[in-house]
């Protein structure tokens, strides 16, 4: 009879065992929301979608945005769970605003350059692939298309669209705690724009990306890298691009002086001024930046004349600027899943 009875339990604890498991499995896929501007989907606005997901969840929530033009300012707060927001391709797929820093607010005051962004990610574990990110309005001065301040975020097949100050990786820019890692991956992407296009604390790879300066370009990137972080801005495998006339437009300057940016094995065109780097008229900072080169080609590669204080990598000084070794960090982080 025991044994008869043990045999129950154990068919019972098989059954709830396997009733957990799948509960558990349940859990672990992607919650699903949809976007569409036809009514179709759960909500009409990305940021319905954005304000329905769990605080703090532990399951990624994907928000799938169908083709269209969405005209909307979107803010990720830094208390919401993990974010995939995916579009059906980055032509079709647009999210834009016109906003820029010198228009006023309801009290007269310029809104301001941080201020100006069309989406505004605070949060961590935020991904997007397939959409276009865009500052639609125009040359008009500081005008943002995407601002990061959280940490584990990554870009596939985006485009970034806009002039001046179009990506703008902020990271710690304003915060107290310099040692909060903020950490960017781009791949496939396009980015584009005129001054200081590329910016900000945070720590980003770029692999396989276009980096494409408009006409009337003059700087790709202003990095402003804390003292205390190795790595600032790195592309690697990129195309730096562009309409910008032969000769006008710098690799970057620094906007603080600890900017760290450099580029391996990418492909850079006439419009890079053969000095490739501008000190932003702060003599000091050519003692403190790290700039840095390795392996490019293009008619805008020539180190020949390259300012003195910029740094061309061995191949054993480049090894060690590979995305798996500046992002993983302490934690590990899986950045290509």
């Amino acid at each position: 009879m025991k044994f008869f009875t043990f045999l129950k339990n154990l068919k019972l604890l098989s059954v709830l065992s396997i009733v957990l498991l799948s509960l558990l499995s349940f859990r672990t896929k992607d919650q699903l929301i949809v976007v569409s501007k036809d009514g179709k989907g759960n909500f009409t606005r990305v940021q319905q979608a954005i304000d329905a997901v769990e605080n703090g969840s532990s399951v990624r929530t994907k928000i799938l945005i169908k083709a269209g033009t969405y005209k909307e300012k979107i803010i990720i707060p830094e208390n919401k769970g993990a974010i995939l927001l995916e579009g059906e391709s980055p032509e079709n797929t647009i999210i834009t605003y016109d906003d820029f820093a010198s228009k006023k607010n309801s009290d007269g005051k310029d809104i301001g350059t941080t201020n100006s962004s069309t989406i505004f990610i605070y949060s961590n574990n935020f991904s997007a692939k397939n959409i276009s990110f865009e500052n639609s309005s125009g040359r008009v001065g500081q005008a943002v298309a995407v601002l990061t301040s959280g940490d584990r975020i990554t870009f596939e097949n985006c485009r970034f669209l806009g002039n001046q100050d179009t990506l703008y990786l902020k990271g710690v820019q304003d915060s107290p705690d310099k040692s909060r890692p903020s950490r960017n991956y781009f791949k496939n992407c396009y980015i584009e724009g005129t001054t200081d296009y590329i910016f900000g604390a945070g720590t980003a790879v770029f692999e396989n990306c276009v980096i494409y300066s408009k006409e009337t370009a003059s700087y790709v990137t202003a990095a402003s890298t804390p003292q205390q972080n190795e790595f600032g801005f790195v592309f690697i495998n990129s195309k730096i691009v562009g309409d910008a006339k032969e000769k006008s437009v710098y690799l970057g300057r620094p906007w603080r002086p600890f900017a760290k940016t450099v580029f391996i094995d990418c492909e850079i065109n006439s419009a890079i001024k053969p000095e490739g780097w501008h000190n932003w008229s702060k003599p000091d900072a050519e003692k403190t930046t790290f700039y840095g080169e390795y392996n490019s080609k293009g008619d805008g590669a020539n180190i020949s004349k390259r300012v003195f204080w910029s740094h061309q990598l061995t191949k054993e000084e480049s090894k060690k600027y590979t995305a798996k070794n500046i992002l993983s960090g302490k934690d590990n982080w899986n950045f290509r899943k």
